[in-house]
């Protein structure tokens, strides 16, 4: 009989557990959540305020966050490709090695954001702010940093800047 209980209790524990992984992904957005891992590819998330969210290793692509706010979020790796971010804030948020490519970042806040090794392939910051943000190592490819605010918090990106600001 004792036996018996000790199965019947791991395999309710497994499942207990397993339970509460899945639940984590269909929390509804709101400040903190904790969406590690999770894949929200698609998603209108529009306007939503994310603020210190654990978005670790998830995935955004070909989703909507215009003005979203994502302040102090830590996205380390998290994948935006395509995905349409105009107005999002990202201000004091950790993007380390996050992929932006193709993204569209008009008008974007990333005031002290740490984008170090960041992919930002044919991004589009145009009007962006990137003052204090961190961008060493990142990849710049062909991202269109026109009318941007640069890192220094002083030089606007001419025209034209592509891959670099001018």
């Amino acid at each position: 009989m004792f036996a018996r209980c000790l199965v019947t209790l791991c395999v309710v524990a497994g499942a207990a557990g397993a339970g509460t992984a899945r639940a984590e992904c269909a929390d509804p957005g709101e400040p903190g959540v904790d969406w590690r891992r999770c894949i929200l590819d698609r998603q209108d998330l529009r306007g939503l305020d994310l603020a210190k969210a654990k978005l670790r290793d998830a995935s955004f692509n070909r989703g909507f966050l215009d003005k979203a706010i994502l302040a102090g979020a830590d996205a380390y790796r998290a994948k935006f490709l395509s995905a349409s971010l105009t107005a999002a804030r990202f201000d004091g948020a950790r993007l380390v090695e996050a992929d932006f490519t193709k993204a569209d970042l008009t008008g974007a806040s990333l005031r002290k954001a740490d984008l170090r090794r960041a992919r930002l392939f044919r991004a589009v910051l145009k009007n962006a702010d990137l003052s204090g943000a961190k961008l060493r190592g990142a990849d710049l490819l062909n991202a269109d940093f026109t009318g941007a605010t640069w890192v220094d918090g002083k030089r606007i990106c001419a025209e034209g800047s592509i891959g670099k600001c001018q």
